[in-house]
């Protein structure tokens, strides 16, 4: 039996701002160099305070998403917000480009 594959999805945080400016861009810009498939949102703060029904599409039951943007507790809760909470199992990770490097986040987003 096949594994399902990966959505790689990554926040730009374009109005939040908390995410350091250098890692931000590198991992954006060597993402896009990977040719990886991945979906670049703006700012999932902003998609959750307005309750963007577009959030509750970015993850679904059978698919392992890798999400490259805060606080793995922050992201959670802005999906449980806009009431598309995280599956029980482990098929959701978060990569939190705030403390580690872009070199661990690459890593972790390209690996097969």
């Amino acid at each position: 039996m096949s594994q399902p594959s990966t959505k790689i999805l990554y926040c730009r945080c374009a109005f939040a701002k908390v995410i350091p400016e250098g890692t931000n861009n590198d991992v954006l810009e060597r993402l896009c160099d990977s040719g990886e498939s991945f979906e670049c949102v703006a700012d999932l703060c902003e998609m959750s305070a307005r309750r963007d029904d577009r959030i509750k599409k970015l993850i679904s039951e059978g698919q392992n998403v890798k999400i490259a943007a805060c606080y793995p507790r922050a992201v959670k809760w802005l999906f449980h917000q806009a009431e598309a909470p995280f599956p029980d199992d482990d098929s959701v990770e978060v990569l939190n480009m705030r403390e580690q490097s872009a070199d661990e986040i690459i890593e972790n987003l390209t690996q097969k």
